[in-house]
């Protein structure tokens, strides 16, 4: 699985012009699902996006983690993540599970946050989206559960 995550002061998704979901302070996750992924990758990348400690600390520093801050997180299916761009002009997204495939472990993804103590919105598996977000810091990184962590 890869993941674009970002720390938003704000998140929502709308879906033919209607507002579906949106998120206060926390991360936005855009998460692609590849052919060879598995259950645990969908557990392992859920802990680890928890766990992670990207929310400042009364110092200023990178020192909590979203269930320390308070934060919410806003999940979102994005096949394009697998988007191999090196040859030609037109992406190959052969890696990408097919949606039979990536929808469960998607599913699960949600799930394992909830389990995990932080409150999770979504997008709509295979709609067209439109995000807006409110990237604070600006703070990104990108996860990949093939470099297990």
């Amino acid at each position: 699985m890869r993941a674009v995550i970002q720390r938003v002061s704000s998140a929502a998704v709308r879906i033919e012009g209607r507002e579906h979901s949106r998120i206060a302070a926390g991360i936005l996750v855009l998460l692609g699902v590849e052919k060879e992924d598995t259950d645990d990758d969908a557990v392992g990348l859920a802990r680890k996006i928890v766990e992670l400690r990207i929310f400042e600390d009364e110092a200023g520093k990178m020192n909590r983690s979203i269930g320390e801050a308070g934060g919410q997180i806003l999940a979102v299916s994005q096949f394009t993540l697998l988007g191999d761009c090196r040859r030609g002009r037109r992406p190959s997204f052969d890696p990408a599970a097919p949606p039979d495939l990536a929808r469960p472990l998607y599913e699960r993804f949600v799930s394992e946050v909830e389990a995990l103590g932080v409150a999770v919105a979504t997008g709509v598996f295979q709609a067209m989206m439109d995000i807006e977000l409110t990237n604070q810091g600006p703070v990104t990184f990108i996860l990949d559960s093939r470099k297990r962590f």
